[in-house]
């Protein structure tokens, strides 16, 4: 894959799109938190690759609307949230208020950290949409302590999930055509295009992220495709057609650690 220049209008069309979404955004499982069976497998998730707080600082890169720094904080790191969107900040200032977390707007290929500040990095669903993860992960060695571990939860929404990703696409399309669907969405060809522009536009495979961050200079790098608690929750507060579709695709969690 070949790397796109750094392109701020890109940039700035990603938070627009964002913020425009942001208005709905908790609405949509997969995004929020809908159940407490859900939030224990995010928790245990993110306790399993990232280990013990113990009072360390986490950095939550696309912290959107707050979901993953409530969860980090929750674990016991005093939290730091970044996010291009101002709309999606406002909404997470407002579900954060009284937490050990603190929200900037901020860019997660620069994020103006100091050098080994951080015990943990932590994102959701941002590598897919990064113009230059090379230089992103670079970043985020520098901003993290020597020993401090990354986890980067995301999907390949292009390419089925190995295994059992093919069929599933398949009955997924057979129970959209018997679904009510209302019509595609205005912000649909604007994700389009964005999509077709960004680093991982044939898809955000998660052994070229593992790859990439071994490039960057991370060590201890892990591929976890065991997501399914969080999934199964999910799933309850979705109709069929999007189940199939989503258990079709590959989503993962990378983790990975800086050395020392």
């Amino acid at each position: 894959m070949t790397a796109l220049h750094h392109n701020l209008s890109l940039k700035d069309e990603i938070r627009d799109y964002w913020s425009m979404r942001s208005e709905n955004f908790d609405s949509q499982p997969g995004h929020e938190i809908f159940s407490a069976d859900e939030r224990r497998a995010w928790l245990a998730l993110f306790a399993r690759h990232l280990g013990e707080a113990s009072g360390g600082r986490a950095l939550d890169l696309a912290s959107g609307t707050g979901v993953i720094s409530l969860l980090l904080a929750e674990l016991g790191y005093s939290v730091t949230g970044l996010d291009l969107s101002e709309a999606m900040l406002a909404r997470a200032r407002a579900k954060t208020a009284g937490k050990p977390i603190r929200l900037y707007a901020g860019d997660a290929e620069d994020t103006l950290e100091a050098d080994d500040s951080y015990d943990v990095v932590a994102t959701r669903h941002l590598v897919w949409t990064l113009p230059d993860p090379p230089a992103s992960f670079r970043e985020w060695l520098r901003v993290l302590k020597p020993g401090g571990r990354v986890a980067i939860v995301d999907v390949d929404m292009t390419n089925p999930r190995p295994g059992n990703g093919r069929p599933l696409r398949l009955l997924a399309g057979i129970a959209r055509r018997f679904a009510k669907l209302p019509p595609p969405a205005a912000h649909a060809a604007m994700h389009a295009d964005i999509v077709s522009r960004v680093y991982f536009s044939q898809g955000c495979r998660p052994e070229e992220v593992a790859r990439l961050l071994g490039e960057a200079g991370f060590v201890g790098i892990a591929i976890d495709r065991d997501l399914h608690a969080i999934h199964r929750a999910q799933g309850r507060f979705m109709p069929l057609h999007k189940r199939l579709e989503r258990a079709s695709q590959d989503r993962f969690l990378v983790s990975a650690r800086k050395p020392g």
